[in-house]
């Protein structure tokens, strides 16, 4: 069992950056894929970024490619979400999740932190 706890979110303008981050506990966190979902108001969950156990590969969403970068550091089991030139719609609440990751991609698991708002001004 692994519990999630996000921080980092804040308000920020259009074209700013933010880093989340994603505390973990527990001794099994790097036997975990990891990833970043969002939750806009209105809108359904949706997949942001994810990362293998060992930090190896990486995936994410077309609309963060290139402006989002997903990081984990197994010692501190601490994921991170380094997101740069914001836009109004990156607006949210992030969550992060422990799941697994396959080649063919990030299933998401049960595990989900609380969430935390991000919200971009224009």
């Amino acid at each position: 069992q692994v519990q999630l706890v996000e921080s980092g979110g804040g308000l920020v303008q259009a074209g700013g950056s933010l880093r989340l981050s994603c505390a973990a506990s527990g001794r099994t966190f790097s036997s975990y894929g990891m990833g970043w979902f969002r939750q806009a108001p209105g809108k359904e969950r949706e997949f942001v970024a994810a990362i293998s156990q060992s930090g190896g590969r990486t995936s994410y969403a077309d609309s963060v490619k290139g402006r989002f970068t997903i990081s984990r550091d197994n010692v501190k089991n601490t994921m991170y979400l380094q997101m740069s030139r914001l836009k109004p719609e990156d607006t949210a609440v992030y969550y992060c999740n422990a799941g697994l990751y396959f080649t063919t991609g990030y299933q998401r698991g049960n595990y989900w932190g609380q969430g935390t708002q991000v919200a971009v001004s224009s």
